[in-house]
């Protein structure tokens, strides 16, 4: 089963760099390896070692947000028109464990389970030491994230909870992306956009499954809960995808912007409004009302 990996990347040179370390070490290796540099130039350069079969993709990125959406169907495209029978999403920070290509190849051609989105476990690395991450022995650290399914190596199950699919690591064949058809473009920068991909396969009778085999290994990087730096992301995706199925992505999230005073609405048939940029101090009002 001819099989390509779509990578997107914009920055996380290194990250890149352990993730196709990670490809080269498969137990069945990737026929294809497709990159999308979103804005980042620098990236084409970065991996013309020919080390692994595959294409770079430039394209385009502004300050309104990555357009995480539109490239992973840009890099879709390219692996189809290139052959690929199967498309293997991942996130860059993800390094993929020996035998994720194979896992996730055996799930497609097994009737029971060719016809769902094929997700696997992902466990989230602490920070490395000065030299970075060891790939050879990366998955002694396995523990995968709690939130989500996660069956033995050899072992798929079926999911039901369509809100537990993740970008960071799936597969799905190349009749079932063109039934999908792909992201909604409409989603920019970070949030809601694989939820909404889920819930349109779902509809489709297209199924969830989670493959033990496929492992992989998400690196440390900074971030900060709640994810203030994607505050205008989530909230304009948030906004699109309650238009589109009525009900509120992320309200986790949302709830904690509003609690900070960054945000209002996101409930009932409140739209998301930003109403103050993180970091910023809060206004005379609210500050007279902390120290009350």
């Amino acid at each position: 089963m001819k099989t390509a990996t779509i990578t997107l990347a914009h920055g996380r040179h290194r990250h890149l760099l352990e993730q196709r370390r990670g490809l080269l070490r498969q137990s069945v290796p990737a026929d294809d390896a497709i990159v999308v540099a979103m804005g980042d130039l620098q990236i084409a350069e970065l991996i013309s070692d020919g080390l692994l079969p595959g294409t770079t993709v430039e394209m385009p990125a502004d300050a309104s947000g990555l357009p995480l959406a539109a490239a992973r169907n840009e890099g879709a495209r390219i692996a189809l028109e290139r052959g690929a029978e199967l498309l293997v999403f991942l996130d860059v920070d993800c390094i993929p464990g020996r035998g994720l290509v194979e896992a996730y190849q055996d799930a497609a051609q097994d009737p029971r389970w060719a016809s769902s989105l094929l997700s696997g476990p992902v466990t989230y690395l602490e920070p490395p030491g000065p030299n970075g991450y060891d790939a050879e022995r990366v998955e002694l650290k396995d523990a995968p994230h709690p939130a989500r399914p996660a069956p033995a190596a050899g072992e798929v199950q079926l999911g039901e909870d369509r809100n537990l699919f993740w970008s960071l690591s799936f597969a799905v064949t190349a009749d079932n992306w063109r039934r999908i058809g792909g992201f909604h473009e409409g989603y920019r920068g970070y949030g809601a956009e694989d939820t909404d991909f889920a819930r349109v396969a779902g509809n489709l009778g297209v199924g969830l499954a989670w493959v033990g085999g496929a492992r992989a290994y998400h690196q440390w990087h900074p971030t900060s809960n709640p994810p203030v730096q994607h505050l205008h992301d989530i909230a304009r995706n948030a906004n699109l995808f309650r238009e589109r199925w009525r009900v509120w992505p992320m309200v986790g999230w949302l709830q904690a912007f509003r609690e900070l005073g960054l945000l209002e609405g996101g409930l009932g048939d409140e739209p998301c409004v930003v109403v103050q940029e993180p970091g910023q101090p809060r206004s005379a009002e609210l500050e007279h009302s902390d120290n009350s």
